[in-house]
């Protein structure tokens, strides 16, 4: 009778198991080979609860998450379990280490996470950003809608540009004449020379101020804050930053930055696995990104997220999804 035996794999720069098949040593090339090819063609599982599984016949690492907000201003769209979920739309149940370890068996190329400062001497830091790098993971969420029809979108339609904030415009004056209504309110900022707007300008809002003056500069303005303040998809894409280490000062060993919670994030971290290849605040006030709560199911959903490096030049557009999602494990 052939049996199996499951053969672990070290990624050493994660020092996390990923488990690979084998069959045992005295049987048959052939049979070796067949039955090889038959559990390459299946997801397997890289944790204990299940929730990361390698699809090598597909190219993509899939995770097992779940709805856990809809409503909120974001740093992340997915995080690890009881970490952060309180600014994330998705949460899994699993070690980021296991993830990060995923990605490196399906070849996927690390970079380096965001760098805010740069130490020009001991001690001392200064300004200095860098974007995250590495290679550009493309992101596709799964999951069956209220009739039960399965549903498959890119991550970037669950998120958009923050509008419960401040927008503004250049200007350096006032025309002669304008008087800025109080309902609905429009600042001019005097010190800065900008025009000011809270929140989202509807298209009744903008019409009123542009009825206001005939100057052109006035009503590019008021032009440029109603463009801004709508609800607009993410269009920057992710990358596989790869978070870094630390030495535990108790323990001496070293830890995996990421399993504080930063897995895949739309604010820039150091600590990320996955971070946008864009300057994104993770400053409270200035968070660039929120849900879009009109796409996304409801609070406890199952989400089935797909990891798939993708394959340079990366300038190029992303292919589309396929019309029906494939069949997967749940």
């Amino acid at each position: 009778m052939n049996r199996w035996v499951t053969c672990l794999c070290v990624v050493a720069v994660t020092g996390v198991a990923v488990v690979v098949w084998s069959a045992e040593p005295g049987q048959p090339r052939e049979t070796r080979k067949a039955a090889a090819t038959k559990l390459a063609a299946k997801p397997v599982a890289l944790n204990p609860q299940g929730t990361v599984l390698l699809d090598r016949a597909g190219k993509r690492l899939l995770l097992k998450a779940s709805v856990c907000a809809r409503d909120r201003v974001l740093e992340m769209l997915c995080c690890l379990k009881r970490t952060k979920e309180h600014e994330s739309i998705l949460t899994i149940d699993a070690s980021a280490a296991v993830v990060h370890a995923g990605l490196l068996a399906l070849g996927a190329r690390q970079g380096t996470p965001v760098r805010h400062y740069k130490e020009v001497s001991p001690g001392k830091l200064v300004p200095d950003f860098k974007p995250p790098t590495g290679q550009q993971i493309e992101i596709y969420l799964q999951w069956k809608d209220k009739k039960g029809t399965p549903r498959r979108v890119r991550a970037q339609q669950w998120v958009r540009r923050a509008t419960q904030r401040y927008f503004s415009a250049p200007l350096a004056k006032l025309p002669d004449g304008v008087v800025l209504p109080k309902e609905p309110e429009l600042v001019f900022d005097v010190k800065n020379k900008e025009l000011v707007w809270f929140g989202t300008m509807k298209p009744a809002q903008r019409d009123i101020f542009l009825k206001l003056s005939k100057d052109a500069v006035f009503r590019k303005a008021v032009g440029r804050l109603f463009g801004e303040s709508q609800p607009t998809e993410m269009r920057a894409h992710w990358v596989f930053a790869g978070s870094g280490f630390i030495v535990d000062m108790q323990t001496k060993k070293k830890k995996y930055l990421a399993e504080n919670g930063n897995l895949i994030c739309v604010a820039n971290f150091p600590s990320a696995t996955l971070d946008i290849a864009q300057a994104s605040s993770d400053k409270g006030s200035n968070l660039l990104y929120e849900a879009f709560i009109d796409r996304i199911p409801p609070v406890n959903t199952e989400v089935l997220i797909e990891l798939i490096p993708k394959s340079p030049p990366v300038g190029k557009t992303s292919p589309p999804p396929p019309a029906k999602p494939r069949g997967l494990p749940r």
